[in-house]
């Protein structure tokens, strides 16, 4: 396509669905009407052009929620778009996708539903010439975030400290830290016991940013040091178990106290390792697992 042609288009455009679909079509033009790309004879137009292309992008999407850093909108087919507020934390998106390509391809595949998957990764530059790192992900249909359950039976909240526990082991295998275990963070399926860890941004074993509004339930490591392990990630999943459990039995309290010491080498360093004790222990207090109807 022309440069002509493409401005014609977007002129003529009243929504983004007239010039096609996805991150692709986007992609194809704005490559061809970016400033960047034509003859200084052409800026003034292509700076027009560029800037009505981004606004028909952006508008194509409503927005579901906004988290810590970013925003995200409800794309095509299924497709969740994660923006980050400020440009300043390009590098946290830039982590997230990291973490989420690093799962997929060296973590053991019957585990990927514990995580969203990655579709795209790519540099916005909005009409302010503000670059922001975009991440595309999976929408995860019927999922709730932890922090809209409140408080539980131990007995209900044991399924989803199974689960989360498979699914840490699982990112530490693969060599990925989460590194913010929070209620927002990790999703249930209420009907299906199903369970994800959302929000890969602060992963990695250098501490990059935290949720200040939540800095009290971080490991003194994080705090104090900027740094996190794997037990980093069971102190913070541990504490986020308890702030979950209405009048939980000694023994559970017991568990989770053996996991929430100040310094990382006396706590628990394997998950899956751990969550066979903990199914020793909730085996001695309710017997054989049953399933149990979980609502929200």
């Amino acid at each position: 396509m022309m440069f002509t042609d493409a401005v014609d288009q977007i002129k003529r455009a009243s929504t983004f669905a007239a010039l096609g679909e996805g991150e692709a079509t986007y992609k194809a033009y704005a490559k061809i009407v970016h400033p960047d790309a034509v003859s200084e004879a052409d800026n003034a137009t292509a700076t027009w052009a560029f800037a009505a292309l981004s606004k028909l992008y952006h508008e194509r999407s409503r927005l579901v929620a906004s988290g810590d850093i970013a925003d995200l909108s409800a794309g095509d087919d299924g497709q969740l778009i994660k923006v980050p507020r400020e440009p300043g934390d390009n590098d946290l998106m830039e982590a997230e996708a990291d973490a989420l390509r690093t799962l997929r391809e060296k973590g053991d595949p019957k585990y990927r539903p514990y995580v969203a998957r990655l579709l795209d990764t790519y540099l916005h530059e909005d009409e302010a010439r503000k670059r922001r790192r975009v991440n595309v992900i999976r929408r995860l249909d019927g999922f709730v975030p932890l922090s809209v359950v409140g408080k539980r039976d131990p007995r209900d909240v044991a399924w989803i400290w199974r689960r989360l526990l498979v699914g840490l082991g699982w990112a530490h295998q693969a060599g990925v830290i989460h590194g913010a275990v929070l209620e927002d963070h990790v999703l249930i399926h209420p009907g299906e016991h199903g369970l994800a860890l959302v929000d890969w941004c602060y992963s990695g074993a250098s501490v990059k940013a935290i949720v200040a509004a939540r800095k009290d339930d971080y490991p003194p490591e994080v705090r104090n040091d900027k740094r996190a392990t794997p037990a980093t990630d069971i102190y913070m999943a541990t504490a986020l178990m308890v702030r979950l459990m209405d009048d939980p039995p000694a023994p559970l309290t017991r568990f989770a106290q053996g996991c929430l010491y100040d310094k990382p080498r006396m706590r628990p360093q394997d998950a899956w390792r751990l969550l066979h004790e903990l199914d020793e222990t909730l085996h001695s207090l309710y017997g054989p697992r049953k399933f149990r109807p979980f609502t929200v």
